[in-house]
Order: structure tokens, then C-alpha cells, then sequence
């Protein structure tokens, strides 16, 4: 059973400088084996006390508090061979697409499965696939991690077609998504998704002006979704100035 382990920030006022400081930076940390002690910046959690939950002291005499971590946890800790898609894009597919647990989703260029497994936590069933051997192993091993037994990972050229029927939403994560819009048509229930990441906006307005010429599907939103972050502490607001750049989604249902 994997735990968190994590802490508050912890501050304080210092009357010499007439302000709050802080004093302690909260930290959390994954613990993956539970047979061993753990070692933190705060001192050991000895292996006796990661079998409970709550607070739990560390031999410096730190309070952290202890719990068994969710997917979302996990999730966090696949190994990557490449960048995967961040939340705010995968969510979006979750969002505009409106699949669930009834849901068969076909998943094109699994890279490290980043779309595919996120996916796999809402869905009946995902069938990811890639060309590439190394990947497949690495999403097979990645699945493993989160204990999802709902995904299929094949070693399979899509420009050439999926295996599979009627399904409802296709995603595409691939240099050239356009080369895909056929093996997806033939795959997609009427009324199903196709949706392309693309780290290119260039990529998407050759796979949107490829999807507009064909005759059995709309592109209904293309988007780059922003995310901006807020510091908010006591009367401090203030955006976090950084905002980053992840990929461009368009999205499309097959009407025929």
C-alpha cells in the first residue's frame, strides 16, 4: 500500500520584525514501501507507524499527517519517457466529451500512457497503442503501478486501422493526426469523439482543415487550454505570472 506523508507550512509572528514568517515549508512525500522506515528532512518514520493513519511523529518528534494514496497520487508517479499532456488538457477530454464508465476509448500514440490510464479511472475500457516496444512495456508497467486492469496496450501502426468497433471517443497524440481521421472513422460509433493533442497549432490546423473535407465528421472546438495559478496567503493575491504552454486539443464527432 502506498502512503502519503505530508505537512503544513507552518508560520509564525517574530515581534523583532513586527511580521509572520515562515518558519516550516510543508512538505509531502510518497511513500511506496511500507516494510522499511522512511527517511524524511524531519527526521525517520519507523516502518511500525506507516501501517497507520493519522498524525504520526518522526524520531526529530515532526508531526506529519498519514494516509493510503489516491489515484490521482499514483498517477503522479508513472514513469515518463517523454512529456505527457498535462491535467488541464486530459480533463478537457473528460470534460467535452462527456465519457464514463460505459465508455470504450481507443487511445493513438500511448507514449508513457499519460492520456490513456488518466482516462482508464473514468472509463469501462481503454485500448492504448504505439509503434514503439519500449513504450508499450513502459504503459503496461505503468498500469501495473495503479492497479488498472481495465487497459489493453497493443503494439500497433493506427495510420493503418484499429482492430476495434463502435467505440466512443478516439484519441490521438501523434506527429501526424490527420494520417489517423480514416482508422478513426472506421473505429467511432455515429455520434462518437475523435479528439488530437498536438504540441503544434500548425499540427491542428492541418488536422482540422483535413476533418472540415471529410464528410463524416465535425470539428466543433479546437483550444489551448491556459491555466493561471494564484498565490493567496493572508492579503496577499497575486497571479503567478507563469503561464505555460502544454499543447493544442480539437476536437471532433463523427455526425455519419
Amino acid at each position: 500500500m502506498v502512503k502519503i506523508l505530508i505537512n503544513k507550512t507552518k508560520k509564525q509572528f517574530i515581534e523583532d520584525l513586527k511580521r509572520e514568517v515562515t518558519v516550516r515549508k510543508g512538505e509531502m512525500y510518497v511513500v511506496k514501501n511500507t516494510s522499511e522506515d522512511f527517511h524524511t528532512n524531519h527526521g525517520i518514520v519507523k516502518k511500525a507507524d506507516l501501517k497507520k493513519s493519522g498524525i504520526i511523529q518522526t524520531s526529530q518528534k515532526k508531526e506529519f499527517s498519514l494516509f493510503d494514496a489516491d489515484f490521482i497520487d499514483l498517477y503522479k508517479q508513472i514513469e515518463r519517457s517523454a512529456q505527457i499532456p498535462l491535467l488541464k488538457d486530459i480533463t478537457a477530454i473528460l470534460a467535452f466529451t462527456g465519457v464514463n464508465k460505459k465508455s470504450i476509448v481507443l487511445d493513438a500514440g500511448a507514449g508513457s500512457g499519460g492520456i490513456s490510464l488518466f482516462l482508464a479511472n473514468y472509463v469501462k475500457e481503454v485500448i492504448t497503442h504505439d509503434v514503439d516496444k519500449e513504450a508499450v512495456k513502459l504503459v503496461k508497467k505503468n498500469a501495473k503501478m495503479l492497479g488498472l486492469t481495465n487497459v489493453k496496450v497493443k503494439e500497433k501502426d493506427i495510420y493503418k486501422g484499429f482492430d476495434e468497433k463502435n467505440v466512443d471517443l478516439v484519441t490521438i497524440d501523434l506527429p501526424s493526426p490527420w494520417n489517423a481521421i480514416g482508422s478513426a472513422n472506421a473505429a467511432l460509433k455515429v455520434g462518437g469523439f475523435l479528439v488530437s493533442y498536438s504540441p503544434q497549432i500548425t499540427q491542428s490546423l492541418d488536422f482540422t482543415n483535413a476533418i472540415n473535407k471529410h464528410d463524416n465528421f465535425i470539428a466543433f472546438k479546437s483550444a489551448e487550454i491556459i491555466e493561471r495559478t494564484w498565490d493567496l496567503d493572508n492579503r496577499k493575491c497575486r497571479p503567478n505570472s507563469r503561464v505555460q504552454h502544454s499543447g493544442f486539443l480539437t476536437f471532433c464527432r463523427k455526425i455519419k
